[in-house]
This record gives structure tokens, C-alpha cells and sequence, in this order.
């Protein structure tokens, strides 16, 4: 028997990491079907490699089309949603696509999933749906509590997920990360922004004194918790994947500053963005309990690869990496 599996969001930052992951199977009765809408964050150029793979489909579709989305996974055994908008600072300037993408496409999904039949779906949250926390950390019965539009829209997916769980009897998983980082992340978030500012001569932008706090986790990592979920993941059920790397954002510069070694870079003070969550935290007992997963690579080994890669790498972002793309402060901008 064929598995046939929808990767929604596959051309951008974890699913296409997650998609390379699968790929690196030798497994002959696999089919990975990538929807993507090729809006901000999509980059074909980062599955260029397996492109030619017979096992590997693409195809370009926007899941706020309901007749669309039932088309697409009506042959589906398992569907991962990664799609989503996911620029924190863009929600800001600009909501409407963040409640399009992130809310509306995953009522359509669930919708459309049901319907069909699909044997399991896998939603990509986030920590941000839980807010800021100054002390202690978040476990999975903790309330929702989002303070931008981006994680006010990524916590309505989540109820509708739970809903149609709750409901319908949908065989779902959700799971929600840290701040992921490595190969093919789009050069607006933090760490590759720091790394090509850098590389061009140009300080890294410290918002608000920097001392807010994230916990960072290398992509295959997460991606790795992922296919455990599948395999694993009790339905119904909400993961929290954390790698227990919390830094503030001054020290992680800091210590890409040291990796990059370049004279020239330095941090630069610019005003706090509006909402700013000061403390992500999660606690990731019940997935290593459950799941059988834990990090498997040691944090300053991953931030040494990511800088090497994107150094390498110039091909892949240059085209993306935009003044306006790289602005100090992004959220002013007009997107």
C-alpha cells in the first residue's frame, strides 16, 4: 500500500526541511505531495534537489479555496499542515493574510479532511499561542493567552483542530514548537537576518535593550518530533517541543557575532515592536514521555552549521534578502 502524504506549506522554512527529511527515505511506497501557495516565505529553490524525485509532487493552491483544498487531499492517508503566515512584524503592518492563511485555510483543511476520510492530520503550531510567561513554563493544558495577530490566528486554528477532534472524531495531533532555526529560513527572521546583515557590513537589530527571551531548536530536531507524532501521537492530543536553549536575544546575537567573526558587525539598538512577548517557554515532558523524543543536536553545533550554510548559501537568499526584507524595523514597513 501506497502512503500518500500532504505537506501543505512545504516550500517554506520547516516544511521544506521536513520534506527533505521524508525524501531521505529509501522507502519506494511513498508520496509526498507538496501544496503551497507560493506567497511570502515559499521558495521553490528550497527543494530544487529532490525536484526530480518520482516520489515527490508539487503543487501550487491556496487553502482558503474550499473547493481546492477537498480536491487536493481527497486521496490523502495523512496530511502535516505547516502552511501559515508567520512573520510576527508583518501581522503587525498588515493582518488580513495572517487570519486568510492561518485561520481560514485550516478550517478548510479539517473541513475538507473529515469529508475524505484522512487517516491522521498533524497541525504546526507554535509557543507564541500561549503568550509570554516570566517564570516557569508552559505545559499543553495551559491557556491560550496571544498578544499579536500572527499567534491570535495560529490559536484559532488550534480551537478549530480541537474542534473537529472534539466533534467530528478527526484523528489529529497538534504541536507546538519553539523558535526552530537552521537551513532555508527566510532572511526576515531573526537569526539569518543577523547572519546576512552581518555578512554585508551591516549591525544586527536589538529591539527593546534585547533581553527578551527564546528558546531555540534546530529544524531537523523538530522535524524529528514530527515524524514520532505521526508514528506516536495519541489523537486528540496537543505536543509541546522544546529544546531547553532559552537565551535572550542580546546573547544569542552576541554569539553569532563570535561565530561570524567580522569586525565590522556589531548590535544596534532600535525601538521595541508593539506586543513584544518577553519570555517563550514550554515544557516538553509529555513528548519525551510519549513520543520517545529528545534534541539530538547540541545547540552551538546547530547556530555553527546554520552560519556555515548560509555563508554557503548565497545563492538561495540573495534575491530574498531585500533592504526592505533586512529593515531594522520591520513592522513600520508597508507590506
Amino acid at each position: 500500500m501506497t502512503d500518500q502524504i500532504i505537506v501543505t506549506g512545504g516550500l517554506g522554512f520547516i516544511g521544506s526541511n521536513f520534506v527533505h527529511r521524508l525524501l531521505r527515505s529509501s522507502r519506494k511506497n511513498l508520496r509526498v505531495t507538496n501544496i503551497d501557495n507560493e506567497s511570502l516565505g515559499s521558495n521553490r529553490a528550497s527543494l530544487q534537489d529532490i525536484s526530480e524525485d518520482k516520489r515527490y509532487h508539487f503543487v501550487k493552491g491556496d487553502l482558503a479555496d474550499y473547493e481546492f483544498t477537498r480536491r487536493v487531499v481527497k486521496n490523502a492517508n495523512l496530511i502535516v499542515n505547516f502552511a501559515a503566515q508567520t512573520h510576527v512584524d508583518r501581522s503587525i503592518a498588515n493582518s488580513e493574510p495572517f487570519f486568510e492563511s492561518n485561520a481560514r485555510a485550516v478550517f478548510n483543511l479539517v473541513r475538507a479532511a473529515n469529508e475524505v476520510n484522512v487517516d491522521r492530520l498533524v497541525h504546526i503550531s507554535t509557543d507564541e499561542v500561549y503568550g509570554s510567561i516570566d517564570r516557569g513554563s508552559f505545559d499543553e493544558e495551559s491557556p491560550l493567552n496571544p498578544s499579536s495577530p500572527y499567534s491570535a490566528t495560529k490559536a484559532a486554528a488550534d480551537l478549530i483542530v480541537c474542534a473537529w477532534a472534539a466533534t467530528y472524531k478527526l484523528q489529529t495531533v497538534i504541536l507546538r514548537c519553539t523558535n526552530n532555526f537552521g537551513p532555508w529560513q527566510h532572511p526576515e527572521k531573526f537569526i539569518p537576518k543577523a547572519i546576512i546583515r552581518s555578512i554585508r557590513g551591516k549591525g544586527i537589530p536589538i529591539y527593546g535593550g534585547g533581553r527578551q527571551i527564546r528558546d531555540w531548536i534546530y529544524v531537523d530536531d523538530f522535524c524529528a518530533a514530527i515524524e514520532l507524532a505521526i508514528q506516536k501521537g495519541d489523537p486528540g492530543q496537543v505536543y509541546n517541543i522544546s529544546a531547553g536553549n532559552e537565551l535572550s536575544n542580546r546573547d544569542l546575537a552576541q554569539r553569532l557575532l563570535r561565530l561570524l567573526d567580522i569586525p565590522s558587525a556589531e548590535l544596534v539598538e532600535v525601538d521595541d515592536r508593539p506586543g513584544h512577548d518577553f519570555r517563550y517557554s514550554l515544557n516538553s515532558a509529555k513528548a519525551r514521555r510519549q513520543l520517545g523524543w529528545k534534541p539530538a543536536i547540541e545547540f552551538d553545533a546547530a547556530l555553527t552549521r546554520t552560519v556555515n550554510w548560509y555563508r554557503e548559501h548565497s545563492s538561495w537568499w540573495g534575491h530574498l534578502a531585500t533592504e526592505k526584507v533586512l529593515s531594522e524595523l520591520p513592522w513600520k514597513e508597508e507590506w
